[in-house]
Protein backbone atom coordinates (compact mmCIF):
# COMPACT_ATOMS: atom_id res chain seq x y z
CA UNK A 1 0.00 0.00 0.00
CA UNK A 2 1.41 3.38 -1.03
CA UNK A 3 1.67 6.07 1.59
CA UNK A 4 -0.38 9.21 1.06
CA UNK A 5 2.65 11.19 -0.14
CA UNK A 6 3.86 8.36 -2.39
CA UNK A 7 0.41 8.18 -3.95
CA UNK A 8 0.52 11.92 -4.67
CA UNK A 9 3.98 11.61 -6.21
CA UNK A 10 2.90 8.65 -8.33
CA UNK A 11 -0.25 10.47 -9.46
CA UNK A 12 1.71 13.52 -10.58
CA UNK A 13 4.29 11.33 -12.31
CA UNK A 14 1.51 9.66 -14.30
CA UNK A 15 -0.07 13.05 -14.97
CA UNK A 16 3.15 14.39 -16.48
CA UNK A 17 3.54 11.29 -18.66
CA UNK A 18 0.13 11.52 -20.37
CA UNK A 19 0.71 14.53 -22.62
CA UNK A 20 3.06 13.56 -25.43
CA UNK A 21 4.82 15.82 -27.91
CA UNK A 22 2.29 15.02 -30.63
CA UNK A 23 -0.50 16.15 -28.28
CA UNK A 24 1.16 19.56 -28.02
CA UNK A 25 1.34 19.73 -31.81
CA UNK A 26 -2.40 19.11 -32.01
CA UNK A 27 -3.16 21.55 -29.19
CA UNK A 28 -1.26 24.20 -31.16
CA UNK A 29 -3.40 23.48 -34.23
CA UNK A 30 -6.58 23.64 -32.15
CA UNK A 31 -5.46 26.95 -30.61
CA UNK A 32 -4.87 28.55 -34.02
CA UNK A 33 -8.14 27.12 -35.34
CA UNK A 34 -10.12 28.50 -32.38
CA UNK A 35 -8.46 31.90 -32.64
CA UNK A 36 -9.45 32.17 -36.29
CA UNK A 37 -12.97 30.97 -35.48
CA UNK A 38 -13.34 33.56 -32.71
CA UNK A 39 -12.07 36.40 -34.87
CA UNK A 40 -14.45 35.43 -37.70
CA UNK A 41 -17.32 35.45 -35.18
CA UNK A 42 -18.16 31.76 -35.26
CA UNK A 43 -20.05 30.32 -32.32
CA UNK A 44 -18.16 27.64 -30.40
CA UNK A 45 -20.26 25.03 -28.63
CA UNK A 46 -18.76 22.81 -25.95
CA UNK A 47 -20.22 19.84 -24.07
CA UNK A 48 -19.41 16.90 -21.84
CA UNK A 49 -20.83 14.72 -19.07
CA UNK A 50 -19.94 14.69 -15.37
CA UNK A 51 -16.53 16.23 -14.72
CA UNK A 52 -16.28 17.06 -18.41
CA UNK A 53 -19.49 19.09 -18.07
CA UNK A 54 -17.83 21.29 -15.46
CA UNK A 55 -14.85 21.74 -17.79
CA UNK A 56 -17.25 22.80 -20.57
CA UNK A 57 -18.69 25.47 -18.26
CA UNK A 58 -15.21 26.56 -17.19
CA UNK A 59 -14.29 26.80 -20.89
CA UNK A 60 -17.15 29.27 -21.34
CA UNK A 61 -15.97 31.37 -18.37
CA UNK A 62 -12.28 31.57 -19.28
CA UNK A 63 -12.95 32.39 -22.92
CA UNK A 64 -16.00 34.66 -22.79
CA UNK A 65 -14.69 36.70 -19.85
CA UNK A 66 -10.92 36.10 -19.73
CA UNK A 67 -10.01 36.58 -23.39
CA UNK A 68 -12.54 39.38 -23.86
CA UNK A 69 -11.20 41.40 -20.89
CA UNK A 70 -7.51 40.73 -21.62
CA UNK A 71 -7.91 41.92 -25.20
CA UNK A 72 -9.75 45.09 -24.09
CA UNK A 73 -12.83 43.76 -25.91
CA UNK A 74 -11.01 43.52 -29.24
CA UNK A 75 -11.44 39.72 -29.26
CA UNK A 76 -14.88 38.57 -28.15
CA UNK A 77 -15.42 34.80 -28.07
CA UNK A 78 -18.90 33.38 -28.45
CA UNK A 79 -18.64 30.20 -26.38
CA UNK A 80 -21.87 28.37 -25.60
CA UNK A 81 -21.72 25.52 -23.09
CA UNK A 82 -24.43 22.98 -23.79
CA UNK A 83 -24.12 21.80 -20.17
CA UNK A 84 -24.88 25.21 -18.68
CA UNK A 85 -28.67 25.03 -18.19
CA UNK A 86 -29.85 22.28 -15.86
CA UNK A 87 -33.42 23.43 -16.56
CA UNK A 88 -33.10 22.87 -20.31
CA UNK A 89 -31.08 19.66 -19.96
CA UNK A 90 -33.64 18.05 -17.63
CA UNK A 91 -36.54 19.21 -19.80
CA UNK A 92 -35.00 17.63 -22.90
CA UNK A 93 -34.05 14.47 -20.97
CA UNK A 94 -37.52 14.15 -19.48
CA UNK A 95 -39.65 15.08 -22.48
CA UNK A 96 -37.51 13.87 -25.39
CA UNK A 97 -34.51 11.69 -24.53
CA UNK A 98 -31.35 12.09 -22.44
CA UNK A 99 -29.32 11.08 -25.48
CA UNK A 100 -30.54 14.26 -27.21
CA UNK A 101 -29.61 16.83 -24.54
CA UNK A 102 -26.79 18.31 -26.64
CA UNK A 103 -28.00 17.72 -30.20
CA UNK A 104 -31.38 19.27 -29.40
CA UNK A 105 -29.72 22.49 -28.24
CA UNK A 106 -27.50 22.61 -31.32
CA UNK A 107 -30.65 22.46 -33.40
CA UNK A 108 -31.70 25.78 -31.83
CA UNK A 109 -28.43 27.67 -32.09
CA UNK A 110 -25.91 26.19 -34.53
CA UNK A 111 -25.15 27.37 -38.04
CA UNK A 112 -22.88 26.07 -40.78
CA UNK A 113 -19.16 26.42 -39.95
CA UNK A 114 -19.75 26.94 -36.24
CA UNK A 115 -17.61 24.77 -33.95
CA UNK A 116 -18.50 21.89 -31.65
CA UNK A 117 -16.01 20.79 -28.99
CA UNK A 118 -16.82 17.49 -27.28
CA UNK A 119 -15.01 16.54 -24.07
CA UNK A 120 -15.46 12.88 -23.14
CA UNK A 121 -13.43 10.46 -21.05
CA UNK A 122 -14.89 7.37 -22.74
CA UNK A 123 -15.74 8.89 -26.11
CA UNK A 124 -18.72 6.56 -26.19
CA UNK A 125 -21.54 8.52 -24.51
CA UNK A 126 -24.62 8.44 -26.71
CA UNK A 127 -25.42 12.12 -26.15
CA UNK A 128 -21.89 13.02 -27.29
CA UNK A 129 -22.11 10.80 -30.37
CA UNK A 130 -25.51 12.25 -31.27
CA UNK A 131 -24.19 15.79 -30.95
CA UNK A 132 -21.30 14.94 -33.27
CA UNK A 133 -23.68 13.33 -35.78
CA UNK A 134 -25.84 16.46 -35.78
CA UNK A 135 -22.78 18.68 -36.15
CA UNK A 136 -21.44 16.72 -39.09
CA UNK A 137 -24.80 16.62 -40.84
CA UNK A 138 -25.17 20.39 -40.44
CA UNK A 139 -21.59 21.19 -41.48
CA UNK A 140 -20.17 22.30 -38.14
CA UNK A 141 -16.46 21.81 -37.46
CA UNK A 142 -15.71 19.27 -34.73
CA UNK A 143 -12.99 19.07 -32.08
CA UNK A 144 -12.90 15.90 -29.98
CA UNK A 145 -10.98 15.52 -26.71
CA UNK A 146 -11.08 11.85 -25.65
CA UNK A 147 -9.57 10.22 -22.58
CA UNK A 148 -9.59 6.45 -22.53
CA UNK A 149 -9.11 4.84 -25.90
CA UNK A 150 -9.07 5.41 -29.64
CA UNK A 151 -12.46 6.17 -31.16
CA UNK A 152 -12.15 5.83 -34.92
CA UNK A 153 -15.69 7.11 -35.52
CA UNK A 154 -15.06 10.41 -33.73
CA UNK A 155 -11.58 10.64 -35.19
CA UNK A 156 -12.94 10.33 -38.72
CA UNK A 157 -15.58 13.03 -38.19
CA UNK A 158 -13.37 15.52 -36.34
CA UNK A 159 -11.21 18.26 -37.79
CA UNK A 160 -9.09 18.02 -34.64
CA UNK A 161 -8.84 15.02 -32.32
CA UNK A 162 -6.87 14.18 -29.19
CA UNK A 163 -6.91 10.79 -27.47
CA UNK A 164 -5.04 10.77 -24.13
CA UNK A 165 -5.09 6.95 -23.90
CA UNK A 166 -5.32 6.77 -20.11
CA UNK A 167 -7.87 4.95 -17.93
CA UNK A 168 -7.76 7.27 -14.92
CA UNK A 169 -10.72 9.65 -14.71
CA UNK A 170 -8.90 12.16 -12.50
CA UNK A 171 -5.85 12.35 -14.73
CA UNK A 172 -8.04 12.52 -17.84
CA UNK A 173 -10.08 15.42 -16.47
CA UNK A 174 -6.98 17.19 -15.14
CA UNK A 175 -5.49 17.08 -18.64
CA UNK A 176 -8.73 18.24 -20.27
CA UNK A 177 -8.73 21.19 -17.88
CA UNK A 178 -5.06 21.89 -18.59
CA UNK A 179 -5.67 21.87 -22.35
CA UNK A 180 -8.47 24.39 -21.88
CA UNK A 181 -6.23 26.59 -19.74
CA UNK A 182 -3.26 26.36 -22.10
CA UNK A 183 -5.40 27.47 -25.04
CA UNK A 184 -7.28 30.22 -23.21
CA UNK A 185 -4.20 31.64 -21.49
CA UNK A 186 -2.15 31.62 -24.68
CA UNK A 187 -4.91 33.49 -26.52
CA UNK A 188 -5.12 35.94 -23.63
CA UNK A 189 -1.35 36.42 -23.77
CA UNK A 190 -1.28 36.87 -27.54
CA UNK A 191 -4.10 39.40 -27.61
CA UNK A 192 -3.46 41.21 -24.33
CA UNK A 193 -2.43 44.85 -23.99
CA UNK A 194 -1.31 44.17 -20.42
CA UNK A 195 1.02 41.15 -20.29
CA UNK A 196 1.66 41.57 -16.55
CA UNK A 197 -1.83 40.36 -15.65
CA UNK A 198 -1.18 37.03 -17.46
CA UNK A 199 2.54 36.43 -16.95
Amino acid sequence: MLSCKDFFLDYNKKLSEVLKNYHYDEIEKITKFLETSIKTKKKIFVCGNGGSASIANHFLCDFNKGIKISSSKRVIPQIISLTNSIELITAIANDINFNEIFASQLENYAKKNDILIVISSSGKSKNIINAVKFAKKNKLKIISLIGFSENQYLKKLSEHYINLNTKNYGITEDIFQSIMHMISQYLRLKNSKNLKEIL
